[in-house]
């Protein structure tokens, strides 16, 4: 909630917590559809065909009609081919932009900002026809077992095409996305045995995966060069075993007086599972000097820097240098309020990518059933300390007392719920920001120190092996 007087509009908690039209009943469409590839295409049953005629009701006023219902008549009849288990996986993916629309439109009319319109794009050029047309053959045998059916055998079908694509920069998103997917799949085998299968997780990345091996799919990315003032609200980080990535959300003032512009930029790294809390900063600093202004509070001027059209900005080193400071918090009450957002690439609308940032104070937080709650006006939004990075000293006692949130607007499980970024709380009556990313340029703190001196211990003792494992 930013109140006018603080140089913004108000958040509306009651748009969040109203139903929107439509989306049920589109998930439920989704939900069905994936209840046919858990059980699979090869022969399908009533119960199958009921949901792949759902699809087809669902799509019946849009221009894939023709083809999805062609599409369910021959999955119905068990005779479906390579190209009609695309337009399946079309079908589906359109019905969850439908749904990714409906959500981001309402955050739209929530925080009364606006959405920049999508640019036209156009078919890439066919590139790699016969990969493209051997990993769309791996992922039609996957649909036909469906996930139950799965074992070693299938699942290992995967590794040629995977290692053939690798090398290639141009393939080399969609042989991560098979290889991190068969991963995945190997780690469930034999599919029979499942107890509970992660139906929606994995139908989105065999959806994805088949639509990315249509040829001219990804497209030419649209990049613009923008000169500007780039004012942080808050980093992101995202961690696994093997990887980490940090996500800089931020507001860009341009330099020619235009509205202000959403933005992203992020810096990705391989990671030793050895290397965990403070000490991942110690992977990502190197590759994106935007975290060690993040961490001394300070703006980036930004020159000729390229951006895309869904608001990534493509990083740079020597087109930034730091700039004056700039509090977060100073910029989400006077500046976030007239930001426009960037549209999404069309494979991106997804409601679980929904991730808008927002300001909210003057709120009560307290705690239902141990999950965080801020309340104001009568409504609630659930707040998601899950997502608070180890890597920081954003902990769930200081949101629970906050008085002011930066955070990221999501929808997960049904629900719009919040992750923050940075709150502001009282601290013997003194009001003190603390922030998620507080430590990626660098602390003194304690507890964050000790785990860089850690990490660069750990990170040195690994380098000097790999460098006798390179010299052999």
């Amino acid at each position: 909630m930013v109140p006018d007087g603080a140089g913004g509009g108000v958040m509306r908690f009651d748009v969040l917590s109203s139903p929107i039209a439509g989306l049920d009943e589109a998930l439920a469409v989704v939900d069905a559809f994936d209840s046919v590839l858990t059980v699979g295409l090869l022969r399908p049953q009533p119960a199958q065909a009921g949901a792949l005629g759902e699809l087809a009701a669902a799509l019946a006023a849009s221009p894939l009609s023709a083809l999805v219902t062609e599409a369910v008549d021959k999955a119905c009849a068990g005779t479906a081919d390579e190209e009609h288990l695309l337009v399946l996986a079309a079908a589906r993916t359109a019905l969850l932009g439908a749904a990714h629309d409906a959500l981001r439109d309402t955050v739209d009319e929530a925080t009364g900002r606006g959405t920049a319109p999508s640019p036209a794009t156009a078919p890439g050029e066919p590139y790699a026809p016969n990969l493209l047309a051997a990993a769309r053959s791996w992922l039609a045998d996957l649909a036909r077992a469906g996930w139950h059916g799965i074992d070693h055998d299938l699942v290992s079908a995967s590794a040629p095409v995977v290692s053939a694509m690798l090398p290639d920069p141009a393939l080399r998103r969609l042989a991560l996305l098979l290889d991190g997917f068969a991963g995945e799949l190997a780690a469930s085998c034999p599919g029979a045995s499942l107890e509970r299968v992660p139906a929606r997780r994995w139908a989105d990345l065999w959806s994805r995966a088949v639509l990315l091996t249509a040829p001219g799919a990804t497209g030419a990315t649209a990049v613009e060069n923008v000169t500007g003032r780039l004012l942080p609200l808050g980093v992101d980080l995202h961690e696994h075993a093997t990887a980490a990535q940090a996500q800089v959300h931020a507001v860009l003032e341009p330099s020619d007086g235009s509205a202000p512009r959403l933005v992203r930029a992020s810096v990705s790294a391989p990671k030793p599972d050895s290397v965990v809390g403070a000490g991942i900063w110690q992977l990502l600093r190197p590759r994106l000097s935007l975290l060690a202004a993040l961490g001394e509070g300070r703006a980036m001027e930004l020159t000729d820097m390229p951006l895309t059209a869904g608001g990534d900005l493509l990083w740079h080193d020597d087109r930034a240098r730091p700039g004056v400071s700039a509090d977060p918090f100073a910029t989400a009450r006077v500046v976030l309020p007239t930001a426009v957002a960037a549209p999404p690439a069309p494979l991106e609308r997804h409601p679980v990518r929904l991730a808008e940032p927002v300001f909210l104070e003057g709120y009560t937080a307290r705690e239902v059933d141990r999950v965080p709650v801020f309340a104001l006006a009568g409504h609630e939004v659930a707040v998601d300390t899950g997502r608070l990075p180890e890597a920081g000293p954003l902990t769930p006692k200081a949101v629970v007392a906050s008085t002011a949130c930066i955070g990221l607007l999501r929808w997960d499980a049904g629900a719009f719920v919040l992750q923050p970024l940075a709150v502001e709380t009282a601290v013997k009556r003194q009001s003190v920001a603390v922030h998620a990313g507080a430590w990626a340029g660098g602390t003194t703190d304690k507890a964050g120190a000790k785990g860089e001196s850690a990490a660069a211990a750990t990170v040195a003792v690994l380098s000097e092996r790999a460098g006798k494992l390179l010299r052999k």
